[in-house]
Formats: C-alpha cells, structure tokens, sequence
C-alpha cells in the first residue's frame, strides 16, 4: 500500500517562525501537482506580536493557505484583501506573476492569538504557467461527517460533494478528523495520493506515523488510514504535472529560463507593488529549493 514515507524537515522562516517542510524532500519533488507543502504552528504569538510574511513574488504556481487555528490577511498586487479563518481557504494563481503578504491582523495583534495551518503550492500545468494571476476565496467548504470520520473537502472531488474551487489540473485535497477507532480509505484514482499527519498519529500497514510525517502510496493499490487514539491529517493528490517542474525560492516553472527571468524582474523592480505596503522580500543571493 505505501510506497514510501518521509518525516518533514523543520524550516526557519525568519523571526523564530518554524515550518514542517512535507515538500519537496530529498527523495520526492511531487505529489500529483503539489510541489510544496508547509505545516506552521500551533504557535501562541504574544500581544503585540504576530506573523510577518512580507511581500515577495510567485509564478507557475497556484497557492492553497488553509488554517486550523487563528487568522491571517492576505494583500496582493491585485488590490485583493482578505482575511482566513479556519475552515475557509485562500486560492491565489500566480500565473505570470503576483506578489502577496500574509500578517495578522492588526486586532489579533494587540491581543496576542495563535496560529496554525497549511500552505501548499499546486504547479499549474505547462499551457497554464503564464495565465493572468487570480485570486478567489472561499468561505464554506463542503463537509462529509459520517460515524466518527470528518472530512472538509478543500479542492476536487471526494466522497459524493465538490469544493467550489475551480482547479486547473484533477486535483483532491481533504482535511479529515478520524475520532478514536476510525478510519478512512482513499480513492484509488488518481495514481499519486498522500497523507499528511497534523495531529495524533495514524496508522497503515500495521505502522504507526506520528505529526510531521507524509506518506506517499503506491498507484492504484487500496490506501487505508486508520487512527487508534484519534488524528487529524490531510489527504491530497491529482494527476501528475505534464513534466518535471523546478522550484527556486518562491517561482515554479517547466523552463529553467522562466526562472530566471522572474529573479531579475523581482530584483528589478518589475513586479507589481502590493497597494499599502512598503516592504518586501528581497531576492536571495543564493536562493534555497522551495
């Protein structure tokens, strides 16, 4: 059933803010068109404090920011504002190019509030890579609850409902709660599925596997996930992208030339500012994966 397992690597993001990184790892790039996913929190920030992420640039890439706890603003160049809360998502193509922040809010600030969630980035597939940028929300999410086992259908379709997001690529991503004793098995289509532990611990194959690990199953094998104490995790997957993709800092594209380009247009100036905000990510002289 599995085909393999990697434990995710913990990442500084600046300002004592640490992430699992799930993706990409040494030994997979992908999960169908996921390419990146981020696990930040539980985190309490003190009052007065809160996240910082400072406008910096995206392509080829669309964004998916999910939360279990707190509330984040997100501004791009688009104009758009818009808060997050739990149970809702943020859906951002890049496309050929946008620039975005995420912070707390200024009440939660004052206040002091936790924070915890997902982000992950969808590469887009190759005809689509240079699309112009969007941004969507959604604020109620489909939900399937049936004896013991929740599932918050984030993007595709699953178990009889769709999410209103409009996909570019046959995609499936799900929050699923299993209470004590429960389980869950996954679609056998498409080929290339996941599962992400956020809480508790799940088993398969008789293991056990804790917060912070991804499990990748083999194709078309049935995929069971089970919980003896109680879990949440994400399950995810799609079609495989139409070719490899490279990821550099914050762009993903098929073209390594594409790349490039996107580095010297951000340290040129050429991306379109983000309205009310004067500060930005500057290009890293030697930009890590992801």
């Amino acid at each position: 059933m599995l085909e393999t397992r990697y434990t995710a690597k913990q990442r500084d993001l600046g300002d004592g803010f640490q992430v699992r990184r799930a993706l990409p790892s040494a030994g997979k790039a992908a999960v169908g068109p996921f390419v990146f996913f981020d696990h930040f929190g539980p985190v309490a920030l003190a009052p007065g404090r809160g996240l910082d992420v400072r406008p910096h640039p995206h392509i080829g890439l669309a964004t998916v920011t999910y939360l279990f706890e707190g509330e984040l603003l997100h501004r791009d160049s688009l104009g758009t504002v818009q808060a997050i809360r739990p149970g809702e998502v943020n859906w951002m193509i890049a496309g050929s190019g946008i620039v975005h922040s995420e912070r707390t809010p200024v009440a939660l600030r004052a206040s002091g509030s936790r924070l915890a969630g997902i982000q992950t980035w969808i590469g887009l597939p190759a005809a689509a890579e240079e699309l112009d940028p969007s941004f969507s929300h959604h604020g109620r999410l489909p939900t399937v609850e049936d004896n013991g086992v929740t599932v918050r259908l984030i993007l595709g379709d699953l178990f009889g409902v769709s999410s209103p997001v409009a996909t570019l690529s046959p995609t499936f991503y799900a929050d699923v709660a299993l209470a004590p004793g429960r389980r869950i098995v996954l679609p056998s289509d498409p080929d290339e599925r996941g599962a992400y532990v956020a809480e508790g611990a799940i088993e398969t194959e008789g293991g056990r596997h804790g917060v912070g690990e991804l499990l990748v199953f083999a194709a078309g094998a049935e995929a069971i996930v089970e919980s003896e104490a109680g879990a949440r995790c994400m399950i995810f997957g799609g079609a495989p992208l139409d070719g490899p993709r490279r990821v550099w800092w914050n762009f993903v594209s098929s073209r390594e030339a594409r790349i490039a380009r996107a580095a010297e247009d951000w340290k040129a100036g050429r991306f379109a500012a983000v309205p009310g905000e004067t500060e930005s990510i500057p290009l890293p002289e030697r930009g890590p994966e992801a």
